[in-house]
């Protein structure tokens, strides 16, 4: 089936129109910068062939060459390029607010300040984390799951797999109440503390875990919640 087969409201253009990205699949999205398939393939067909490739061959979509999608059935030259750039472009404004935040997360406040924007609206729970080196400078922001209106699963070997991958020294977890009310649950607390004696393991800080509300948030350790 092709894209023009699909309702309307089910084709990526129109459900990031109507509902949002965050309604899009990854394949979707993705499907939205190639515009169009082939005969045989729709684009977001041709899309999860691009992700399939990328995470049993490179790993990482951003390091994806024009060269290799190049030699997929179906990607040209002018779909390559703008998949690689669109990962260029993605990498560059990444550096550049991790430059803006250099060196500031040194409280609730700070860290709150980063996130608040980008999740305060959010109509799921999502759980993120922030990674910093010895120095407390963040070195990325990684999203480590994404859940239901009220539920984000969040097990102690996800958190620390991006952290350890990147050498980090510490992690702020920080996860939203699409609610608005950052009230910390018995749950929260609990898998706080989980992940503070699984990071002990391996020798990675739990520094602190904000929960983020519509405009406020609260924090795990100035509230006392952890060690």
């Amino acid at each position: 089936m092709g894209i023009k087969d699909l309702p309307e409201r089910e084709r990526p253009q129109e459900k990031l129109m109507y509902s949002g990205p965050e309604s899009l699949s990854t394949a979707e999205l993705l499907a939205l910068l190639l515009r169009n398939g082939t005969a045989n393939r729709s684009a977001v067909q041709l899309a999860e062939d691009i992700l399939a490739y990328v995470e049993r061959e490179i790993g990482n979509m951003r390091d994806v060459s024009v060269h290799e999608l190049c030699n997929l059935d179906g990607i040209g030259k002018a779909k390559a390029c703008s998949v690689v750039a669109c990962m260029e472009l993605t990498k560059r404004f990444q550096n550049r607010r991790e430059d803006v935040v250099k060196d500031v997360l040194r409280n609730p406040d700070s860290v709150a300040n980063l996130l608040m924007e980008d999740m305060r609206g959010l109509k799921q729970e999502q759980v993120v984390e922030v990674l910093l080196n010895s120095r407390c400078e963040v070195q990325s922001k990684i999203v480590v799951s994404k859940g239901s209106l009220n539920a984000a699963p969040m097990q102690p070997s996800d958190v620390l797999r991006g952290a350890i991958r990147n050498g980090a020294a510490g992690i702020i977890l920080a996860h939203n109440h699409p609610s608005g009310d950052p009230t910390p649950s018995k749950e929260d607390i609990q898998i706080t503390r989980r992940m503070q004696e699984a990071g002990k393991l391996v020798g990675i800080q739990i520094l602190d875990h904000l929960i983020i509300g519509n405009g406020k948030y609260v924090s795990l350790r100035t509230e006392g919640y952890m060690e």
